[in-house]
């Protein structure tokens, strides 16, 4: 739970800030705090950007109503993400998202919909109308129209170019150690699952997912399966590409996709549409999603707000790091509070 945050020190408006860690938390941070106008440099290990970060494993769906079936404060807390991710990447496809589920998993679709307040509820002819290859699939499919998704890579750069045309230093390759920055005023620390051993109550989940490629089934938005053990999510990428995914695994194991996991995401993709079932896997991948036992991220500053930790993504990085951005922006600029600002 947030607490009521102390001001910040006095100082000159603008500060000199090492964001370390580039995935979408640190870009973003970096992004908006130069924007804010402070000086800003951004240290990442990895020497080509995002290939050792969780983030380029991500879907993405920018979608607060659906995500709110565990979490309702994603409701507002996600439409002020997707609002800020409008404001600035132009690659959003904002054409919503749909849930379905077989008829043997009516009941998912039922408690998915109490929890979560779905603008629409289709029948099976709106819902063919919508996704044609979906056409006489499912009897009903719940709408979320006013949600969004993208390619995660594409994004990412374009965040990478935005801070660097703000004036962010940004230094690849570089491991960083905490006397580095003894000579900037605050170090924002955005290493993901790397900073375990400094935030004792974060712990990895793991997640896999594939890629696939085919040309028998074209979908314009994202499609949740409902299962009781193994939901799944296909998302629309370009030439043909679709992200299934995702599995989310209380383990710590970094190790490759299990053959468990691809058949049971492999199934859950036949069952939306057996044409998947000649579709080429192009890529699989797992990962550990950063996670607080809420599974909801914060901000947490320390050392008098010279140490600002920024962490546990778990499912809901894209959707809420600009919102975390701006909650740290407005912290330095006034003490402003948020609710996921904790102040230590």
């Amino acid at each position: 739970m947030a607490t009521e945050p102390h001001p910040p020190e006095k100082r000159t408006a603008a500060r000199t800030i090492a964001v370390v860690g580039a995935g979408i938390f640190g870009v973003w941070q970096a992004l908006t705090l130069a924007k804010a106008g402070h000086r800003v440099r951004l240290i990442e290990q990895s020497a080509q950007p995002f290939t050792a970060s969780a983030s380029r494993l991500a879907g993405v769906m920018l979608s607060p109503g659906c995500e709110s079936e565990n979490e309702p404060r994603l409701r507002t807390l996600g439409r002020d993400g997707l609002d800020i991710w409008r404001a600035t990447y132009p690659g959003l496809v904002n054409k919503g998202s749909l849930v379905v589920a077989a008829p043997r998993d009516h009941a998912e679709l039922a408690r998915f919909a109490q929890a979560t307040a779905p603008p629409e509820t289709l029948d099976k002819n709106a819902l063919g109308a919508l996704e044609p290859d979906l056409s006489g699939r499912f009897a009903s499919a719940l709408y979320f129209p006013d949600e969004a998704h993208f390619t995660p890579g594409a994004a990412l750069l374009f965040l990478l170019d935005a801070a660097r045309g703000a004036g962010v230093e940004i230094e690849l390759g570089k491991h960083w150690k905490p006397s580095d920055t003894d000579a900037d005023d605050i170090v924002v620390d955005c290493r993901g699952y790397a900073a375990a051993t400094e935030l004792p109550h974060l712990r990895g989940v793991r997640g896999e997912r594939l890629v696939i490629r085919t040309d028998e089934i074209h979908l314009a938005r994202p499609v949740r399966l409902l299962h009781p053990q193994h939901p799944l999510y296909v998302v629309p990428w370009p030439d043909g590409h679709f992200l299934i995914g995702a599995t989310v695994i209380e383990s710590e194991d970094t190790g490759p996709i299990t053959v468990r996991s691809a058949l049971a995401l492999l199934g859950a993709a036949y069952t939306l549409h057996p044409a998947f079932g000649e579709a080429a896997i192009v890529e699989t991948g797992a990962g550990l999603r950063p996670s607080f036992p809420d599974n909801m991220p914060h901000a947490e500053v320390r050392n008098g707000g010279r140490r600002i930790a920024v962490n546990g993504a778990f499912r809901h990085g894209f959707l809420l790091a600009p919102v975390l951005a701006s909650a740290v922006a407005g912290y330095l600029a006034d003490g402003t509070p948020h609710e996921l600002l904790i102040v230590s």
